[in-house]
């Protein structure tokens, strides 16, 4: 019994840390996400372009297992297509209807997406998938390039359907370990 035990405490030492790791240091892999992260406003966003039909082509290949044939739905929520208004009973949260920058579809496919393998894509793959998803939304022309100023300029339908709470971020050199 008490190899047992001994067993697990071993085990558990060597296995993945406990709790969020607040406190600790940033992996790599941790500061390489932080890295990636694409703002409302593009700051962040890569140069680069995207191409529907070859984010047609790659959604079939990597996305459409979950999100269903054209993003019409399957085990992953819909991304497009919404019937149902926001302020309905059962609301269709689809790019289209819910999302409010385009900017935010990028960084969250980039960052989030395939399921499986997060982080997998890469930013040229990662424009054409969302010039695709956003062309399924009707919001971007099938012969048209999605590029990093169309990105940051396209305004979604719901770009006002979100109450923004403003955050004053201190300066730098202000003194974070006494209370205001």
């Amino acid at each position: 019994m008490v190899g047992l035990l001994l067993t697990a405490v071993v085990q558990a030492q060597e296995g993945p840390p406990l709790g969020p790791g607040l406190g600790q240091p940033l992996d790599e892999r941790t500061l390489l996400a932080l890295d990636r992260t694409v703002f409302p406003d593009g700051t962040g966003l890569p140069q680069g372009s995207g191409d529907v039909s070859l984010g047609e082509a790659l959604f079939a290949e990597r996305c459409a297992h979950c999100h269903g044939e054209a993003g019409a739905g399957g085990t992953a929520p819909e991304l497009a297509y919404a019937q149902m208004p926001l302020d309905s009973e059962w609301p269709d949260q689809t790019i289209g209807s819910y999302w409010p920058y385009a900017t935010t579809v990028f960084d969250f496919v980039r960052r989030a997406m395939p399921m499986e393998a997060p982080g997998s894509l890469s930013d040229e793959q990662t424009y054409h998938l969302t010039a695709y998803l956003l062309h399924l939304n009707g919001l971007h022309e099938r012969d048209a390039p999605l590029t990093r100023q169309v990105l940051i300029t396209l305004r979604m339908p719901n770009r006002d359907g979100f109450r923004w709470v403003d955050v004053t971020k201190p300066p730098p050199e202000a003194d974070r370990t006494t209370a205001p």
